[in-house]
């Protein structure tokens, strides 16, 4: 095992082979002495990355009036109630834009509306819009969540997310890391002890077991 999450990093990164395409860098997480049958056992939470993905995120936005104009500067694409109660006249559409779409933000009394129109289509991908209050400010909101990834376990022991990309160097993949590890030892019922390994890769390169 490697001396820091540093170094696990760098051996990742010089041991991936050659590719013509951009690799990520994921984490692989496994968990030990959890119930996961019991859904307030899972791991499901939102963390923002110091050192950015390192991909594109998309964003979109359900909102009105000025916030949708303010959003559309910063948004993938924003979506207004017509347009959200099209999508619950054609599952397909709600289906392909919730596979596409990594983050959903909403304006908080738009949100009963999207629960009864895509809340069957959201739920269950963990999708459901971030509620914004009106004294958020859209802009903000959407640029945190450019830089953030979901953890979520589900019912897995071992689960996957995106800590950066290849051409990050080792040192800003590692923070990024290293906010992942804290929180989860944070968070876990048994802290470490809930941990049973945790790994970082390429896409296609071989797992580098990162000390805990």
């Amino acid at each position: 095992m490697a001396d820091s999450i540093e170094e696990a990093v760098t051996r990742a990164l010089e041991d991936a082979p050659q590719r013509n395409f951009r690799e990520t860098v994921d984490l692989a997480i496994n968990l030990r002495d959890l119930d996961l049958n019991d859904p307030n056992n899972r791991v499901d939470e939102s963390i923002v990355l110091p050192s950015g993905t390192g991909q594109e995120t998309r964003i979109v936005v359900f909102a009105t009036g000025e916030t949708a104009l303010r959003a559309e500067d910063v948004a993938d694409d924003v979506l207004s109630p017509d347009e959200l109660e099209e999508l619950g006249d054609d599952t397909d559409a709600a289906k392909d834009l919730a596979d596409e779409t990594d983050f959903f933000v909403a304006e908080a009394n738009m949100m009963q509306d999207i629960g009864r129109y895509l809340g069957t289509v959201l739920g269950p991908r963990g999708k459901m819009p971030t509620p914004l209050q009106p004294d958020d400010d859209v802009v903000e909101t959407v640029d945190r969540m450019k830089n953030t990834v979901q953890l979520r376990s589900r019912d897995r022991r071992t689960f996957h997310t995106r800590v950066g990309a290849e051409d990050m160097t080792a040192e800003d993949i590692a923070s990024n890391i290293g906010v992942i590890v804290r929180r989860l030892e944070a968070n876990l019922e048994k802290g470490p002890l809930n941990i049973d390994g945790i790994y970082v890769k390429t896409t296609m390169g071989p797992s580098v077991e990162v000390p805990t």
